[in-house]
């Protein structure tokens, strides 16, 4: 299944200077990015240090299978984090995890 680098930045509603775990609603969204690394569609994800981004590695069929996967994030509807790119990624060097089994 094809890989892409998704990158999500702060949205309107962030709350500067407050840590991950004080921002709105972080039980649901950390159980929604929980069923995504379940279902296999995270690979890998987390903040980037010293930036107001999120890195995700994904694996889907599309970007567009992606922006609708995504879509669902609470912190989408509460305007916490938006997508600012999603970029299909060739990795060259070293492994992601294994896809889980269904």
């Amino acid at each position: 299944m094809p890989v892409f680098a998704v990158f999500l930045a702060h949205g309107p509603a962030w709350l500067p200077g407050a840590p991950l775990e004080a921002q709105p609603d972080w039980p649901g969204h950390a159980r929604f990015m929980d069923s995504l690394v379940g279902q296999g569609a995270v690979a890998l994800g987390g903040p980037l240090e010293g930036a107001e981004e999120a890195l995700l590695i994904m694996r889907s069929p599309s970007a567009e299978a992606i922006e609708r996967l995504l879509a669902a994030d609470p912190w989408r509807h509460l305007g916490l984090l938006q997508i600012r790119a999603i970029t299909p990624w060739t990795l060259r060097l070293g492994a992601l995890p294994p896809h889980p089994q269904p």
